[in-house]
């Protein structure tokens, strides 16, 4: 017999994204809206052109501290201490207010998962740290961060709040109009709001489309109603996961679990940047002896943009060959970019075809087509620093 499957999770935004049409699949355990009604096309493009409200409740807020020593700078090295147990970058020397996008590493240097980690701004919320982890790998995330904390820390998961994405050229002028005090944050930065009709929020200025946006922390019982007042403003449009892999996908950005796994380190997934000087100089992080090897030795493969020379995209799994004819990639992700106006892709390949102008063939559906290996990201970002 086979195990009945587990019931999906909903967001606080469920009941919204019925009545506004949304086609609903699962996603990392949760029943999530891949499109609405105008279409994926159309909404990746409003994103590009205005702005767009995408759900991100599925993934996973928390945050880590050590209440007992109350705040300042010793406070936040120990907390750091903690998290740089599993991490190869420097949150020792994190600036407050900061965001920093960093993996979870494995004993061997695979990647067990990516995060963002936030030091709060000011000097009485030291020894807390903010943490938000991807959706399907949530649960193993806490359970390792927790382990790795012991009794010297708590997490609390935030799953009574919402997590909301506001992405797009015009964020922050709708932004300003409901959150005036998120508007002086620049990329990477990040605060708490209090005592707005939303309840107390935090706002991070980041995102997963290659736009200026923000993401906000709200109230369960208060996402609705947040919803609603940003889709009230005519230049917000409800926004699905389908449009939001095309952004990231033409943004440059991995999704875990297809471009990166724990088969792969930061340097193979090319993102050797998450690995601070100081860390580097002292080893003292997971799986440091692979992966100083592979910064000074070079690696087989690596992830790398690929661009299809015509108009048939490739998809995950698609084989990458030279062009005489060797297997040497695999695709991780592809699809087609609305605002490249073309299918854009990427994947691993043999460390001698990685440069980028390099001739390949991709095998769709038993033919070969050509591309070319191309710099990432395909759309320039537009963060605001």
């Amino acid at each position: 017999m086979t195990e009945p499957s587990k019931p999906l999770k909903k967001t606080p935004l469920h009941a919204l994204h019925v009545k506004l049409g949304a086609r609903m699949v699962e996603f990392g355990g949760y029943d999530m809206p891949i499109q609405y009604p105008e279409g994926i096309m159309a909404e990746h493009n409003w994103t590009r052109q205005h702005a767009g409200l995408f759900d991100v409740s599925h993934m996973g807020p928390s945050f880590l501290s050590l209440p007992q020593l109350g705040g300042g700078e010793e406070a936040h090295r120990k907390v750091a201490a903690i998290v740089e147990k599993l991490v190869p970058s420097d949150i020792a020397r994190l600036a407050p207010g900061k965001v920093q996008l960093t993996v979870l590493l494995n004993e061997d240097g695979g990647i067990v998962d990516d995060l963002m980690v936030g030091r709060p701004p000011h000097d009485d919320q030291q020894g807390g740290l903010y943490i938000v982890v991807n959706a399907g790998t949530k649960d193993n995330d806490f359970a390792l961060i927790q382990k790795t904390a012991g009794s010297d820390a708590e997490l609390y998961r935030a799953d009574d709040r919402a997590l909301i994405a506001l992405q797009g050229p015009e964020a922050e002028a709708v932004i300003a109009g409901i959150l005036p005090d998120a508007v002086p944050l620049t990329f990477m930065q990040f605060r708490q709001i209090k005592d707005t009709p939303f309840g107390n929020v935090i706002a991070t200025r980041c995102g997963y489309t290659g736009e200026d946006g923000f993401e906000i922390l709200v109230p369960a019982e208060h996402a609705e109603a947040f919803a609603k007042k940003l889709l009230s403003d005519a230049r917000v449009k409800p926004i699905g996961l389908g449009a939001r892999d095309s952004l990231r996908l033409e943004g440059g950005m991995c999704l875990y679990g297809h471009d990166i796994d724990a088969t792969k380190t930061p340097v193979s997934a090319s993102l050797a940047w998450m690995i601070s000087k100081g860390r580097r100089d002292r080893g003292d992080f997971p799986g440091a002896q692979r992966i100083m090897s592979e910064l000074k030795n070079g690696v087989p493969s690596k992830r790398v943009g690929i661009k299809p020379l015509g108009r048939a995209p490739a998809r995950e799994g698609t084989e990458v060959h030279s062009v005489d004819g060797q297997v040497i990639g695999v695709v991780t992700s592809g699809g087609f970019g609305p605002t490249v106006n073309g299918p854009v892709a990427q994947g691993y390949v043999d460390t001698s075809y990685a440069k980028v102008g390099t001739p390949v063939k991709l095998i769709v559906r038993g033919k070969e087509l050509d591309a070319e290996i191309a710099s990432m990201p395909f759309v320039p970002a537009k963060y605001k620093r």
